[in-house]
């Protein structure tokens, strides 16, 4: 029985790694979806150019880091009433911070 649990442990280990790799990477999946569908268009006419994407690069933006940048997700999520569950706003997060921010957790 010993010999059975240490044998298994590393496939074990491997397998949660691998599995919890796979959901982290649906999470940001999920997070680019909402950011096309609800935030790129608004963030388009910010702009002023037609590219939602540029907001995220300004010299002058006001996220500075990951705390600001769930706070700014969070006040988008109120104000323009885009009933985003508490996981969509995270997963939001998620996939802004490693497309743009590479903010450090």
């Amino acid at each position: 029985m010993k010999f059975l649990i240490h044998s298994l442990a590393p496939t074990l280990v491997a397998a949660f790694l691998l599995s919890s790799s796979v959901f982290a990477n649906e999470l940001v999946a999920n997070g680019k979806v909402i950011d096309q569908d609800k935030c790129y268009a608004c963030h388009a006419k910010k702009t002023g150019f037609g590219n939602g994407d540029m907001i995220y690069a300004r010299s002058d933006s006001k996220v500075t880091t990951l705390a600001k940048l769930n706070s700014m997700i969070s006040v988008c999520n109120t104000e323009l009433r885009l009933d985003l569950f508490p996981e969509d706003e995270a997963d939001v997060s998620k996939y802004l911070n490693e497309q743009f921010y590479n903010f450090k957790p």
